[in-house]
């Protein structure tokens, strides 16, 4: 699955493809890291993979944290560095 954001395409790779990302999946959504309470814009696909990476990290799937995580490191790094590093 590709998604097309301020006239980049991004690749989504499996099993982030299949989250939910709403009806737009370039709205823009504003993040918060739960511990510094700095934040992040980021569109709602991104979101999305956040999301499963946070829910990976409770089911202690860490295949699937490491596999967000990278993705996050390539393509919104400083998005990364704020929320997830």
């Amino acid at each position: 699955m590709n998604i097309t954001y301020n006239n980049t395409t991004y690749a989504i790779p499996k099993p982030f493809d299949q989250a939910y990302m709403g009806d737009n999946p370039t709205k823009e959504l504003t993040i918060q890291n739960p511990y510094s309470n700095d934040s992040a814009v980021l569109p709602a696909f991104a979101v999305a993979i956040y999301d499963t990476i946070k829910g990976a990290e409770l089911t202690e799937d860490y295949d699937i944290v490491r596999q967000g995580i990278n993705w996050f490191q390539k393509n919104f790094v400083k998005e990364y560095y704020v929320l997830l590093d």
